[in-house]
C-alpha cells in the first residue's frame, strides 16, 4: 500500500533537534479545518513544552493548504474516508479504515508514543484503535455541542474525553470527562482593526463585512455575498468573502459608494491569516463550526451565524444556539436568508450592540483551554511508559526534526 510505503520513509517528529527528553505524541486531526486547527494548536503547545509530535491528517485539499504554514511540524497522511450509508461509500469507508488501522498499528509500534490524541472526524478512529490495541493512553477532544460519531464510538477506549462546557456523553464513565474549550492556534490573536485592514489591502477607515463558509466553503453564503456586495459598498461597507477551495479563483472589485468614493469587495478561495481577517471585520457572517466560533471569540469579532443545515446531527445549530445564548452573536437559519441583508445592515451600523457582543466574546473566549489540556495530558502520561518496542519493529522511522507530508 502506498500509505504504508510512505510511512516507512517518514521523518521524526517535530520538537527539538536530537532532544529525546520530551514525550512523544500522535495527534489525529485531519479532514476539516475544525479538526486540523486545534490539532496544530495542541502541537504548538506540546512542542513549546519540549515534547515531540506527529500530526495525522487526511488527503483532502484543505489539509494540504493549511499545513503549508507549518513546515517545522511532521504531518503524515493517514488513509480514511467519510462515513456513508450508500453501498459504494460504505465499502470505501470500511476499506480505508482497514488501511488506516494497518497504518496506525505500524506507526504506533515504531513511534512508541506516550499518548494518542484524536480530534474527531474520519482520520481519528483507526489511529485511536491502534493506540488502544498497543495499550497506549488515548484522549479524545470534541469541539461541537453535539458529539460526533467518532467521539461517541471511541469514548469507551479513551482515558480522557474533553467536551465543551455543558455537554455530556451518555455512558461515559465518571472521571473520564473534562469540560474544556477548543485550543486555538498561537497566530489567532486580536489585532488593531486599522492595521489588520491595511495588511489585507482594505481601506483602514471603512467598515468591513467578512463572509466565511468554513474550511470547505459555503455556496449559499458565497451567492448571498455576490448578490449583496454592491449594495453594501454603496453604504460604504467593504466585503471580504472567503469562498472555499475550488469554489472561486479570487477577484477584487471596487464599487461606487453613495458619497462618490469606492468600497472594495474581495472574493478569495482561502485565507491563511484568519486572525488578521477577523480582526479587520466589524461583523462576520459565518457557518457555525466550532473552530470558527473559538477563533471569533479569541478575536472578539461579532457574528451572524448561518448553521449548515445538513451538518451531521445538526451540530452547527447547537453550536450557534449556545453562542447566541452566551451573547456572542445572532443566528439565522439558511431558509431565512432573505432576512440576512437587513440584519447585517442594521447591526454593522449599531456600535452599541456590537460593543455588547465584543464584551460577551471576551467572556466566551477560553484562553486557558490549551494550557489546561496540555497539563492534563502530561498528567495522564506521567506514570505511563511508552509502548514497548517489539522485535518486529524495524529501524526507527525518524530522521531529523522537521516538516513532512508523506
Amino acid at each position: 500500500m502506498a500509505a504504508l510505503h510512505a510511512l516507512t520513509q517518514a521523518p521524526r517528529h517535530a520538537g527539538g533537534d536530537g532532544d529525546v527528553s520530551g514525550k512523544r505524541f500522535l495527534i489525529a486531526c485531519g479532514g476539516t479545518g475544525g479538526h486540523l486547527s486545534p490539532g496544530i494548536a495542541l502541537a504548538e503547545g506540546l512542542v513549546a513544552c519540549g515534547h515531540r509530535v506527529t500530526l495525522l491528517i487526511s488527503h483532502k485539499k484543505v489539509d494540504a493548504r493549511l499545513v503549508e504554514k507549518y513546515p517545522h511540524f511532521t504531518f503524515l497522511r493517514i488513509p480514511g474516508a467519510p462515513f456513508s450509508w450508500k453501498p459504494v461509500g460504505l465499502a470505501r469507508f470500511l476499506w480505508q479504515q482497514l488501511k488506516g488501522l494497518a497504518f496506525g498499528l505500524i506507526l504506533v509500534r515504531r513511534e512508541r508514543p506516550h499518548a494518542v490524541v484524536g480530534f474527531g472526524g474520519f482520520t481519528t478512529a483507526s489511529i485511536i484503535l491502534a493506540g488502544f490495541l498497543h495499550r497506549v493512553p488515548v484522549a479524545l477532544h470534541e469541539a461541537n455541542h453535539v458529539p460526533g460519531r467518532a467521539i461517541r464510538r471511541l469514548s469507551k477506549l479513551a482515558r480522557r474525553v474533553y467536551l465543551p462546557p455543558g455537554v455530556a456523553l451518555p455512558g461515559l464513565k465518571e472521571g473520564k470527562l473534562l469540560s474544556l474549550g477548543l485550543p486555538v492556534r498561537r497566530e489567532i490573536v486580536r489585532e488593531a482593526a486599522a492595521s489588520a485592514r491595511t495588511a489585507l489591502d482594505l481601506d483602514p477607515k471603512q467598515p468591513v463585512l467578512v463572509i466565511l463558509g468554513g474550511s470547505q466553503g459555503a455556496t449559499a453564503l458565497n451567492d448571498w455575498a455576490r448578490a449583496n456586495a454592491a449594495a453594501f459598498a454603496a453604504d460604504g461597507v467593504q466585503t471580504y468573502c472567503v469562498t472555499g477551495l475550488g469554489k472561486n479563483q479570487g477577484e477584487v472589485t471596487e464599487y461606487l459608494r453613495r458619497d462618490g468614493g469606492t468600497a472594495k469587495v474581495i472574493f478569495s478561495p482561502f485565507c491563511d491569516r484568519m486572525g488578521t481577517l477577523m480582526s479587520a471585520a466589524d461583523l462576520v457572517v459565518s457557518r457555525a463550526g466550532a473552530g470558527t466560533l473559538a477563533e471569533l471569540a479569541r478575536c472578539g469579532t461579532p457574528s451572524v451565524l448561518i448553521p449548515f443545515p445538513h451538518a451531521a446531527d445538526n451540530h452547527q445549530e447547537a453550536n450557534a444556539r449556545y453562542f447566541m445564548e452566551q451573547g456572542g452573536g445572532i443566528t439565522l437559519a439558511q431558509s431565512c436568508m432573505d432576512e440576512l441583508a437587513p440584519a447585517v445592515r442594521e447591526l454593522i451600523a449599531n456600535e452599541t450592540e456590537l460593543r455588547k457582543f465584543r464584551d460577551a466574546l471576551q467572556r466566551l473566549d477560553q484562553a486557558n483551554a490549551l494550557g489546561v489540556m496540555i497539563a492534563d495530558i502530561e498528567q495522564l502520561t506521567g506514570g505511563t511508559s511508552a509502548a514497548p518496542k517489539t522485535a518486529s519493529s524495524s529501524a526507527p522511522l525518524h530522521a531529523s526534526a522537521g516538516g513532512s507530508t508523506s
